[in-house]
């Protein structure tokens, strides 16, 4: 009889060992126990810790609260201003609601999969290729809501969208590269100007000052004399003024117009002859250079007899003018007067 009941009471324990083990569960802290009793959703959800469920009656499904990483294959797509790219993305999302996450969807890792992939094709093609490039955190922002609008529904909750990269075809990144280029240079010759700018109008202030002050453009020239002279070298540059060259261009257009102003003003001769107004207005002055000549030499050829009586000749045409009286050796004046003979012998007369 004893042996009986404790035969018995061994097969009750052992029976309850096996229920309890069949029975107990453990759910993790980061996890949430969903019950089906018979197929029927039982509440509340099960908390973290040691619980129970009726073997071979209820169903748990556990189900992980924490934050899921996942990665959105890339996707290739037509941008809004007609440019083919190929961006990726990767969702990061959460289980709010265990018994929603478990009922309402059959797996809520692919359908959320599935929509971020077609929300990032959605929202390729409605932005344009500076805002995929430069504006991702509004696109960002933007495919976060489209994906978050359905996962609610589903018990998850988008924690945040990135998008990861956007390529591009070879030849938009060399036109890109050009136009990076082109206004990179175009920057730097604006810097370039303003710079000249400020410089001029700095040495137009210095240039005012030194005008007041002469010395102060020897002086400024002495300083860049020492500097270059300080280097080592054999060859010493002195920069020219240009306001002398300035002067000596002004002064030989000076000359210039009044030659010309002499040539138009100056008198043609009146009987023909050239030499007269070749030589000037007043003959006189020609005949004392001739006799000047003649008394140099000692004495008047041929030569220089003909080229007085030429200078002579051109004289008389000028009104106003008096001829003074010239005594040529072997040669007789035309046009002058010959002095009255007294007997009085005289050296170079002609008789």
């Amino acid at each position: 009889m004893v042996e009986e009941l404790v035969a018995t009471g061994v097969a009750l324990a052992s029976a309850g060992a096996v229920y309890a083990a069949a029975a107990a569960r453990v759910i993790k802290q980061y996890e949430r126990g969903v019950v089906l009793r018979l197929g029927r959703l039982t509440a509340p959800v099960r908390g973290p810790g040691f619980t129970m469920i009726i073997p071979f009656v209820d169903r748990m499904r556990r189900v992980n609260m924490q934050i899921v990483t996942m990665p959105v294959p890339a996707q290739e797509g037509i941008t809004h201003d007609n440019v083919t790219v190929r961006v990726d993305a990767v969702v990061y999302f959460k289980v709010v609601d265990a018994a929603d996450a478990v009922v309402q969807v059959e797996d809520y890792r692919f359908a959320v999969s599935q929509v971020a992939q077609t929300s990032l094709r959605s929202i390729i093609g409605k932005s344009d290729l500076d805002d995929l490039l430069s504006n991702r955190e509004k696109l960002n922002q933007g495919l976060e809501v489209m994906i978050d609008s359905p996962a609610l529904g589903w018990g998850v909750q988008i924690d945040r969208v990135e998008i990861k990269d956007v390529s591009l075809p070879e030849t938009m990144k060399r036109s890109m590269a050009r136009q990076a280029e082109a206004a990179r240079d175009r920057r730097a010759r604006v810097i370039n100007a303003d710079a000249e700018l400020q410089a001029s109008k700095k040495l137009a202030e210095a240039a005012q000052q030194m005008s007041d002050q002469p010395a102060a453009l020897q002086l400024r020239l002495l300083q860049t004399v020492v500097a270059v002279a300080a280097e080592k070298n054999s060859t010493l540059v002195l920069p020219f003024p240009v306001e002398l060259l300035r002067f000596l261009e002004r002064s030989g257009l000076q000359a210039q117009a009044q030659t010309e102003a002499y040539e138009r003003t100056r008198p043609a001769s009146g009987d023909g002859n050239g030499d007269a107004g070749d030589r000037g207005d007043d003959g006189t002055e020609d005949v004392g250079r001739a006799e000047l000549r003649r008394d140099d030499r000692g004495g008047a050829g041929p030569e220089d007899v003909r080229r007085e009586e030429v200078a002579l000749d051109a004289a008389e045409g000028l009104p106003g003018v008096e001829l003074p009286a010239v005594e040529v050796p072997g040669a007789e004046t035309p046009g002058l007067t010959a002095p009255e003979d007294d007997g009085t012998p005289r050296s170079g007369t002609t008789k």
